[in-house]
């Protein structure tokens, strides 16, 4: 009777703990992915101070900037299959250090081949292993307020986006581009020495074994026989492409225009846009989950809006000629770019089974930020000649294109993709 006692204030005790530490974790997961979102935003909030001290070309700083998301999307992949054979507490504290460690360094560059190393490949590749680990760790440790917790840790990614674009700028303008970058990347590598001793992994990830899961190679093939994914794929990185040249290039063009302070470009450049389109997420998630349960389609049909309805302000984002238009016209954007952000992988998983969503979630960003990665580049390859306001309004055409293939894949493939998606595991409960 005394044992059995013992044991259960054992285990209520172990449950008590696990309780505290689970928002202890979304903690110290928030401060990481904050500097996950805002060390890739330090450079192009003060591209034109780099420009004026090193005289690189725009095409030059264009290159930076598409190494990281090259980087980012070839390692994606590799790091949705790590997080599942190696500890997770080491995947995240090592990554951290790692890209923090690039930031730091990238202060001490002086030529392009510096930055594109340490910059572009080194940065990228360590920020590209800590989404995916992150994620499955909170998925972990929160069950009953998994929805709650992940939501919490999402809006790190706004925080991190808007604050460096203030803060960078700040610094960049009073103290130097270069003490932007040792900041930053000082701070991320303290907090990786926090997180080496409080983070932890769950005690059923060092004791169940792992099940098999297809690797991104092996569902490949799957998305050629569901044209649905592939026209989603493609979509997803014409959103990627207008998303990756506006973070890039819109606080230089706010300086250049409107000869706003660094400071003052760096946080309206990014404050907007991640305002409305935070209320666009919500937005849109409520409406496809009250009305997709019926009509699956209209997940696809949402998003189709959300990117024909943004398409006019990226374009009036680029040839508005008075400063509260660039900002109304930044916020409209926002907004509906968070419509369609909104159902970005629920649209996916409606013609994806269960077991293949991770592999082809890894698979769908490769090829998006892939892709994305050539705007930075041609913006500023082009800036010189058409001009970054010309640049940044064709930048809708993308949109345009995007809505196209969504709109495709409601009236000719999602039916009939998502009635095999659903009819294959009958056909095979059935054999059994």
């Amino acid at each position: 009777m005394y044992y059995k006692i013992k044991f259960y204030i054992i285990k209520l005790n172990q449950a008590t703990t696990i309780g505290r530490y689970k928002w202890e974790l979304i903690i110290l997961l928030w401060l990481a992915f904050f500097l996950n979102q805002a060390d890739r935003q330090i450079f192009n909030v003060v591209l034109s101070l780099i420009k004026k001290d090193l005289h690189f070309t725009d095409a030059q700083l264009g290159l930076i900037s598409s190494a990281l998301i090259w980087t980012y999307g070839l390692m994606v992949p590799l790091a949705g299959l790590a997080r599942d054979s190696i500890n997770r507490k080491k995947i995240i504290v090592f990554s951290l250090l790692f890209w923090s460690t690039a930031t730091m360094f990238t202060g001490l560059s002086t030529l392009l081949w510096q930055f594109i190393l340490i910059r572009g490949i080194a940065t990228g590749g360590g920020e590209a292993f800590y989404a995916p680990t992150a994620n499955a760790l909170i998925s972990e440790y929160h069950h009953k307020t998994r929805a709650f917790a992940m939501s919490l840790h999402q809006t790190a990614l706004y925080a991190g986006i808007i604050l460096s674009g203030f803060l960078a700028g700040y610094i960049g303008e009073h103290y130097g581009w270069r003490f932007a970058f040792y900041l930053f990347g000082g701070f991320g590598i303290i907090l990786s020495v926090i997180m080496y001793f409080r983070l932890r992994n769950p005690v059923a990830a060092t004791l169940l074994p792992v099940p098999n899961q297809p690797s991104v190679w092996q569902v490949f093939p799957l998305f050629f026989r569901k044209p649905t994914a592939l026209l989603l794929s493609i979509a997803f990185a014409g959103m990627v492409f207008v998303n990756v040249g506006y973070l890039t290039w819109m606080p230089t063009f706010l300086v250049e225009k409107f000869n706003l302070s660094l400071t003052n470009a760096g946080f309206s450049s990014m404050f907007y846009h991640h305002t409305t389109a935070f209320l666009g997420v919500l937005a849109g998630g409520w409406l496809a989950d009250r009305r997709a349960v019926k009509r699956p389609q209209l997940r696809l049909i949402f998003q189709a809006v959300g990117l024909l309805l943004g398409a006019p302000f990226i374009y009036w984002m680029g040839s508005a000629t008075e400063e509260w238009q660039v900002y109304l016209a930044l916020a409209g954007f926002g907004f509906f770019r968070g419509i369609y952000d909104s159902n970005i992988f629920a649209s996916l998983y409606e013609v994806i089974a269960p077991q293949y969503r991770s592999s082809a979630t890894g698979l769908m960003l490769m090829f998006a930020f892939l892709t994305g990665a050539f705007a930075p580049y041609l913006l500023g390859k082009l800036k010189p000649t058409l001009g970054l306001s010309a640049g940044l309004s064709l930048l809708s055409l993308s949109y345009l294109f995007a809505s196209l293939c969504l709109g495709i894949a409601v009236l000719f493939f999602f039916q009939k993709d998502r009635y095999r998606e659903i009819s294959a595991p009958l056909a095979q409960a059935g054999k059994g």
